[in-house]
């Protein structure tokens, strides 16, 4: 199995768990999060260099920074030796 389970929300609650897990073999980083709301994804839009909307299949996702740790473990996973 490639996939990785890294760390859960310490605050989570049995409504909204944002999670990380990493994909060893593609190297992938795996987020589970608040999808962000109309404004925040609206203003996300407006300032994307991509100038297109988001495409269907991707979403804005705001992640707590208290997960901030759990991101940095899920990164020096698939990337040892940065640091």
């Amino acid at each position: 199995m490639t996939i990785h389970f890294i760390g859960i929300d310490p605050e989570t609650d049995e409504d909204g768990c944002p999670t990380v897990w990493v994909d060893t073999k593609s190297k992938d980083l795996l987020i589970q999060s608040y999808e962000a709301d109309d404004e925040t994804t609206a203003q996300c839009d407006a300032l994307s260099p991509a100038k297109a909307p988001i495409p269907p299949g991707e979403a804005i996702l705001r992640v707590p920074a208290r997960m901030i740790s759990i991101i940095r473990k899920a990164c020096d996973e698939l990337d040892p030796g940065v640091r």
